[in-house]
């Protein structure tokens, strides 16, 4: 009788533990679903996001005269927009300096496949340059399920104003950084004896580099809005830290523009204190926002 006992204990004992054996097992199972099914999410929208990115690399190959010629050509040659404008600059001021009427220096090629991997090169950097407005969509579809209906309107506005940045600071670095850049260290000798031969793909890597650069360095206030949303950025400690930022904005300059020109890396530094005092007022109206939802918040636990 004790025997049959146990039996049947033990079996009852083991049916409940395999009744929450499969309970925990379907959670798991759920949980791994899930897991899975986000997965497969991002994968359909990392295709569609490579599907933009090779339509936008199709349409480069067919415009590429155009784009070498016209575009990634362009800051080597006196009759590019800035160095014009430098002229005129320098008729108003009547200091012929400034103008820029020749960039020496060769460019070469120096390998087998160099000409049929620089269009791949530059078409792809032009697709991204391109589709980053779609891409940066592609990531707001991504994350937008994850928000609040609070956040969600409160970053409604992202992919605009971040497609906007990234294109200022392209323009920007295309026009300004890169001109500037090219014209003093192709200007720039130690020696009469050394002659600037530069290869294609150096020319395009500097190029590509201090253009997108500048147009990731210019979404600082889409940043400073996104750890401002968090919580990690406050108007307070970014106007304390004043000063720091200067300097860093420095070195980051100086890093950009590879050149020991003064001159460039104070221009290409002011928007940069522009984008830093803009990001203080940004914060400073996500922080009124957060202290209101706050005080509004405490205000309706105390009437309950």
């Amino acid at each position: 009788m004790v025997f049959l006992l146990f039996i049947v204990v033990m079996s009852k004992l083991s049916g409940k533990k395999l009744i929450e054996t499969l309970k925990n097992k379907g959670k798991n199972l759920e949980a791994e679903m899930s897991f899975f099914d986000h997965l497969e999410v991002l994968r359909w929208h990392l295709i569609r996001s490579a599907i933009a990115v090779v339509i936008f690399m199709l349409l480069a190959f067919s415009f590429y005269d155009f784009i070498f010629d016209d575009i990634i050509m362009g800051p080597k040659s006196p009759d590019f927009w800035t160095y014009r404008m430098m002229c005129k600059i320098g008729e108003w001021l009547n200091t012929p300096g400034f103008c820029v009427t020749e960039v020496p220096g060769t460019i070469i090629n120096t390998q087998m496949a160099g000409q049929f991997i620089l269009q791949i090169n530059s078409s792809l950097i032009i697709a991204v340059m391109l589709g980053f407005p779609y891409l940066l969509y592609e990531v707001w579809l991504f994350i937008k399920p994850a928000l609040t209906d609070v956040e969600r309107k409160s970053a409604s506005g992202f992919v605009f104003y971040a497609s906007i940045l990234f294109a200022l600071g392209v323009l920007f670095g295309y026009y300004i950084v890169v001109p500037l850049s090219i014209n003093f260290l192709a200007n720039y000798s130690i020696s009469e004896t050394i002659a600037n031969t530069i290869t294609i793909s150096n020319y395009l890597s500097f190029v590509a580099t201090l253009t997108l650069g500048c147009g990731i360095v210019f979404e600082l206030p889409v940043i400073i809005f996104i750890l401002s949303k968090i919580g990690i950025m406050t108007p307070q400690f970014m106007r304390k830290s004043r000063q720091y930022a200067v300097v860093i904005i420095l070195i980051i300059a100086a890093i950009i523009t590879p050149t020991a020109d003064v001159i460039t890396m104070l221009t290409v530094s002011f928007p940069m204190f522009l984008l830093y005092e803009l990001s203080i007022v940004v914060a400073s109206r996500v922080h009124k926002k957060r202290m209101k939802a706050d005080l509004d918040f405490y205000r309706g636990e105390e009437t309950k």
